[in-house]
């Protein structure tokens, strides 16, 4: 247990003990009961014994009965075929059914329980086929054609799409490969010569394939996790060994092995004596630590270390886990004793600092829950319906095809459908006007490793007014940098409320959107409230971040304000009228706040009306009126030249 496999029980069956142990996805070596007996032998000190799997043959060439061809290599490298004439199907004999059943598998008969003992002794998946059955007497590997069935052993029939992988004979399909074979192939009471699989397919395309078809084996669990190439020879002969045995029969001359051949070269991986010492914080002594890595199968590339005292091992074709320093550093722990590693062993540490995206991550919650926003954290994954209430630029929607996901399985593009759910299962518990923020990732594109194919968001969803929400978005700004400019441009997206949607700029870079839901969107939801919604770019924020404080003096002497009303052009913004009004003020400018807008009865058709507020303000002394009033009248005249405004 300590070492890793963790023990689950302990039974007895048939006067023996069934162990059930916990194996982790790293470990898919010990899948097998040979994988744990190495295990074991290193622990205790005990010699390993691995059967010779040696087999007699007819003398008639293989190659003369059967072929096999590998049309899809990205889905199957490999394939090991050899063939076994004149078997007698049967029960099998005792010791046989004893050790199936003391670890739960139900006997078959003597052919389909030995694959099955194979299995479990080495970790290999196999399947035989009747050879009589394969028309063509030959096997293709290939990828499923459009609309191609296949009737697997479970007496169900499945329709793979185009992008798994099949075992065929020369006209149908006769297995899925790597989860199940097919039930016209299948072994039967008549059965008198076998050709038995032995293969390695890809473990993404294993694992696609049994959750899109809903099919689930041991065959299966074990190509998800990866097999070993090099011992696909010996597996296939051991199988053959053990049919024989049980069986009877004549095995033909040789094999068939198709693809790329067993991947039994890997990079060596350094270790040097001193990390372990630095990583563990104890001292494992340099003949400790080499005898319990070449007894787990690492081969040392010299007989001695280098003169800084460096090892390079390399690792075993059956430990594809270990490709890391660290990894065999964790090897020498586990073995040597993680008990032997006491409490107070001094390990150099040091305390790390939080990163740009996590400090401004930060600020953002500080600043939002001060403005009475909860922070949520929802799926990733929502359904075709609510993913179609936002709009997206991205040209192709992620989504997956999982048993456990068939109704939401379409991965996010916009952090506020989710928000929205969010928002109404709180309407429906009586908790009107919930201010809601979200911290995530959307997924725009499967390209890994780029940055812009899964942007981090920042989603909000308020009942305030567009002003009220906007206010909040600019003082989230000048918390993350107190300099940035923060400006609007009108936006024309389908969700929004007609001329009540905006794109939001930072510096004049686009940062994201904010804008009134339309009804279209809400009914969709049964939202009783009018929401406003806005969702950011976190990669814009974290570009700006600035969170050195600046200081400045708080102001002795008081502003003095004064209200225009100007009738300007329905195409004039507002932030064209701050700025003129900003440049025109001169030194003693201090704010401009919005008062309201008007359109109605005494305003032509194609104006509008603005009410800005203009605050004045002198570091020195307190403004008189005529230097006010001076200011006023430069906003008047050049808002009246640059813009066409008149005062109301």
């Amino acid at each position: 247990m300590m070492t890793g496999l963790n023990l689950e029980s302990i039974e007895e069956r048939s006067g023996d003990h069934a162990v059930d142990l916990e194996v982790t996805s790293n470990r898919p070596d010990c899948l097998g009961h040979i994988g744990v007996a190495r295990e074991a032998s290193v622990l205790f000190g005990k010699p390993l014994s691995i059967p010779a799997a040696t087999v007699k043959t007819n003398g008639v060439p293989i190659d003369k009965v059967t072929s096999v061809s590998i049309e899809c290599p990205d889905l199957c490298p490999r394939y090991v075929a050899r063939v076994i004439r004149g078997v007698k199907i049967g029960p099998s004999p005792a010791w046989l059914k004893d050790r199936l059943e003391a670890i739960g598998i139900t006997p078959i008969n003597n052919v389909v329980d030995v694959t099955n003992y194979c299995l479990m002794e080495c970790g290999q998946p196999f399947h035989t086929f009747d050879f009589d059955k394969l028309r063509g007497g030959r096997i293709v590997v290939r990828r499923a054609k459009s609309g191609e069935k296949i009737k697997a052993i479970d007496h169900n029939e499945y329709t793979p799409t185009t992008e798994m992988c099949l075992i065929c004979d020369a006209e149908r399909p006769v297995a899925v490969a790597g989860v199940m074979g097919g039930s016209e192939t299948e072994i039967s009471g008549s059965t008198t010569n076998l050709l038995i699989e032995v293969a390695d397919f890809s473990s993404m395309s294993i694992r696609a394939t049994a959750r899109k078809l809903n099919l689930h084996s041991p065959s299966s669990y074990r190509f998800e996790r990866g097999i070993d190439s090099v011992q696909m020879d010996w597996a296939s002969r051991r199988c053959c060994e053990l049919i024989l045995q049980v069986a009877g029969g004549e095995l033909l001359d040789g094999s068939i092995w198709a693809g790329e051949p067993a991947i039994a070269d890997r990079p060596a991986v350094s270790l040097r004596s001193s990390q372990t010492r630095r990583i563990l914080g104890i001292d494992v002594p340099k003949e400790e630590s080499h005898r319990i890595l070449v007894e787990l199968g690492l081969k040392p590339t010299a007989d001695q270390a280098d003169d800084d005292g460096t090892r390079h091992y390399v690792p075993p074709s059956w430990r594809r886990d270990l490709s890391r320093e660290i990894d065999l550093i964790e090897e020498i722990a586990r073995i040597h004793g993680y008990e032997n590693i006491p409490e107070d062993a001094f390990v150099p540490l040091s305390l790390s600092e939080k990163t740009l995206p996590e400090r401004v991550a930060d600020r953002i919650r500080d600043t939002l829950t001060a403005a009475g926003f909860f922070e949520a954290i929802t799926l990733s994954f929502v359904s075709k319906e609510l993913a179609d209430l936002i709009p997206s630029t991205a040209k192709t929607r992620l989504s997956v095809d999982h048993s456990s996901r068939r109704q939401e399985n379409v991965l996010r593009q916009s952090l506020i459908p989710s928000l929205l759910v969010v928002r109404r299962d709180n309407e429906r518990y009586g908790n009107f006007q919930t201010r809601l923020f979200e911290i995530a990732s959307v997924y725009l594109a499967a390209t890994p490793g780029d940055p812009t194919a899964e942007p981090r968001r920042l989603g909000l969803v308020s009942g305030q007014t567009f002003v009220e929400f906007k206010g909040t978005l600019e003082t989230l700004a000048c918390r993350i940098n107190p300099h940035v400019v923060v400006t609007v441009r009108s936006s024309d997206m389908a969700c929004f409320v007609p001329g009540r949607g905006a794109e939001l700029l930072l510096n004049g870079k686009l940062w994201g959107w904010v804008g009134e839901l339309s009804r279209d969107v809400s009914d969709k939801l049964d939202l009783r409230d009018t929401v406003i919604a806005a969702e950011l770019d976190l990669a814009l924020l974290e570009e700006l971040a600035n969170f050195v404080p600046t200081f400045a003096e708080l102001p002795r002497f008081p502003s003095i304000s004064r209200d225009l009303n100007f009738v300007l052009d329905e195409t004039t913004t507002w932030e064209q009228l701050v700025e003129v009004a900003r440049a025109a003020a001169g030194p003693t400018y201090d704010a401009s706040l919005f008062g309201g807008q008007y359109r109605g009865q005494q305003i032509p058709a194609s104006k509008k009306s603005y009410i800005l507020t203009v605050s004045f303000r002198a570091p020195d002394r307190t403004l008189t009126s005529d230097e006010v009033d001076t200011a006023v009248k430069s906003i008047i005249a050049a808002c009246s030249t640059k813009l066409g405004a008149t005062l109301r």
